[in-house]
């Protein structure tokens, strides 16, 4: 007897800035097909690096690290073209005054730490001590001056937390097109090359999923901001404003401000200043 094949193990991240990518997947039916693993940006890399996922995201700076690995999914990605609204550097003091003084770093995130460490560094000429710690406001405010938050404890600190206590925020998205004029890749969609080349139907399958999910989430997002408001401790308008902000295409700009970022973050993080970004086969592929 055969045994049943496989479903392909596909990565979630537990943010909402994720929500637009899987949203419609549920209103097709679309993830029945689908193991899903949920976690935390810098687990879910790992596990896709390891050989536990399929098909999943991956912050960028793992991503550069393990390229030859992977191959990513077209005009997918998380990012921003100006504000993020939930990758921010929250502080007590002027950025100018943070030299030698603390800066907690969310224990959940690569890519956004470096991009803060090479803004205080480099435009800001500072060196603070960082250290890494969970990504609580309240307790990063009473170790350090300074902390880098992503995800739903930043969009919270955005729309509720900074104003309330009178902490500056420093919105990293726009602080990168600020200093760069391009847009910030903060994760991409990549498959394994093993799972691509052994299931290459089944990779451009869920690729069209999730372009589906997300245009659909986009076409219906007020909807989709209700529904996650429910949920969550944020209004739906302000959810509405928030899916709106984020960049998830992958196009000509996109590329090029995520080679900029490798080319900026190399002496920080050890990995290729030049990148070849390899995509996964399908009809409408970019080029490298």
């Amino acid at each position: 007897m055969t045994s049943p094949a496989r479903r392909p193990r596909v990565g979630h991240i537990q943010f909402l800035n994720c929500l637009p990518i899987y949203w419609g997947l549920v209103q097709s039916g679309a993830l029945l097909n689908v193991e899903l693993t949920k976690d935390t940006p810098d687990r879910l890399g790992d596990s896709l690096v390891r050989g536990d996922l399929d098909v999943g995201p991956i912050s960028l700076v793992q991503y550069l690290r393990h390229a030859d690995e992977l191959l990513v999914l077209p005009d997918l990605a998380v990012g921003s073209d100006g504000p993020v609204m939930s990758v921010n550097l929250v502080s007590q003091v002027p950025l100018g005054d943070l030299d030698g003084r603390r800066v907690a770093l969310g224990s959940t995130s690569r890519t956004s730490v470096l991009l803060a460490r090479m803004l205080l560094e480099e435009r800001d000429r500072v060196r603070p001590a960082y250290f890494t710690c969970p990504p609580d406001l309240a307790l990063m405010m009473q170790e350090a001056d300074a902390a880098v938050l992503i995800g739903d404890a930043a969009l919270r600190a955005s729309l509720y937390d900074a104003p309330r206590h009178g902490l500056a925020l420093h919105d990293l998205g726009a602080a990168w097109r600020d200093w760069t004029t391009l847009p910030m890749v903060f994760a991409v969609w990549a498959a394994r090359r093993d799972f691509a080349i052994t299931q290459p139907d089944l990779a451009a399958e869920l690729h069209r999923a999730f372009l589906a999910s997300r245009d659909l989430s986009l076409e219906q997002v007020e909807v989709v901001a209700k529904h996650a408001a429910r949920w969550e401790t944020f209004e739906a308008a302000a959810l509405e404003t928030y899916f709106r902000t984020l960049d998830f295409s992958l196009g000509p700009r996109q590329l090029a401000g995520l080679r900029e970022f490798a080319r900026r973050v190399a002496p920080y993080s050890g990995t290729p200043a030049d990148v070849t970004v390899t995509f996964l086969e399908t009809k409408t592929s970019p080029r490298s």
